[in-house]
């Protein structure tokens, strides 16, 4: 088996010589197959518009170039992830969370010219690609993950857990899931999960479901005003597209908190919070009562008692 580098430059002269549309096509497929864990012909016909012949003749021609990568599964009619899989393309994280999340960006990874000069903050970590692709396949084949887990407050530990959503904090990004362990649902940072091991074909309880997470299905309705502290609030009316002075959100309970974390909104009942990030106060806490997740919230407390944020 040759080098990693040698492969890659494999890889890359034999992609050189296919055309654009041919190379968006192949970079379609092993998105879906790595991350999602199959593909059907109908697949590319119906992302592409092209024939169905042309489709076949796409995945001969993605098994020939990698040919450990996908295998055809004749009961399910579809190609299914291969037991030697390489990637081919060398997706970067945030292009594959953007397909998985908004829908675009399965073409071939090219760094492309801007047609404006932007800059933009970068992120700190990124999930390890192989770990995410696990994750999302478990959740599209709704199947539970066996994980190994490090967490601050336990340690290593070895969990199964049933994922069914990725979750954007911000600065990184989570999987909700039920947790076996602890039976509740919780968010486990993906980038301390290692050794995942989809448990395809295990069967999921109904408990187990999203639609039995309270947190996740009950939706909070917010208002955010300008801060008091601020000295001209029609400016905050501008920058954040407010109605009559306020910005109304439906936020899931079991995201609110990360959320308002990341906009440095005020949660205090009595906008007793100092400081220029905070620009934005919210005119009712009591519409996060309940909300375990509200705990991240700035400034927010539950009167008389802790609540645990649901966080692994």
């Amino acid at each position: 088996m040759c080098d990693l580098s040698g492969y890659t430059r494999m890889m890359s002269e034999r992609l050189a010589d296919l055309t654009q549309p041919q190379r968006d096509r192949l970079a379609f497929v092993e998105l879906r197959v790595r991350f999602i864990g199959e593909i059907r012909r109908q697949d590319l016909v119906t992302r592409f518009g092209i024939q169905s012949a042309a489709a076949s003749r796409d995945l001969a021609l993605y098994k020939e170039l990698a040919p450990g990568n996908i295998d055809y599964d004749s009961k399910a009619k579809s190609y299914v992830l291969g037991p030697d899989f390489r990637p081919v393309f060398d997706f970067p994280p945030e292009r594959v969370l953007s397909w998985l999340t908004q829908g675009f960006g399965d073409g071939e990874p090219m760094r492309l010219k801007a047609w404006v000069a932007s800059e933009s903050p970068s992120r700190l970590t990124h999930p390890d690609l192989d770990v995410l692709a696990s994750v999302t396949r478990a959740i599209h084949q709704e199947c539970p993950l066996g994980i190994e887990y490090h967490s601050i407050s336990s340690g290593r530990t070895e969990r199964e857990i049933v994922p069914f959503a990725l979750i954007d904090n911000g600065l990184r990004w989570h999987v909700r899931a039920f947790d076996r362990k602890s039976q509740e649902f919780r968010d486990f940072v993906i980038t301390r999960i290692k050794r995942p091991v989809v448990l395809k074909g295990q069967p999921v309880a109904p408990h187990e479901m999203s639609d039995q997470d309270i947190q996740w299905t009950r939706i909070v309705e917010l208002e955010l005003v300008p801060h008091p502290d601020q000295p001209r609030p029609e400016i905050t009316e501008m920058d954040y597209g407010m109605r009559d002075g306020v910005l109304r959100m439906k936020l899931r309970a079991a995201t609110a908190g990360y959320i308002l974390r990341q906009w440095s909104v005020d949660c205090s009942p009595d906008h007793s919070l100092r400081g220029h990030e905070y620009r934005l106060w919210l005119k009712d806490h009591l519409a996060l009562y309940g909300a375990r997740n509200a705990v991240l919230a700035p400034g927010y407390a539950v009167p008389g008692r802790e609540l645990d944020g649901g966080q692994g």
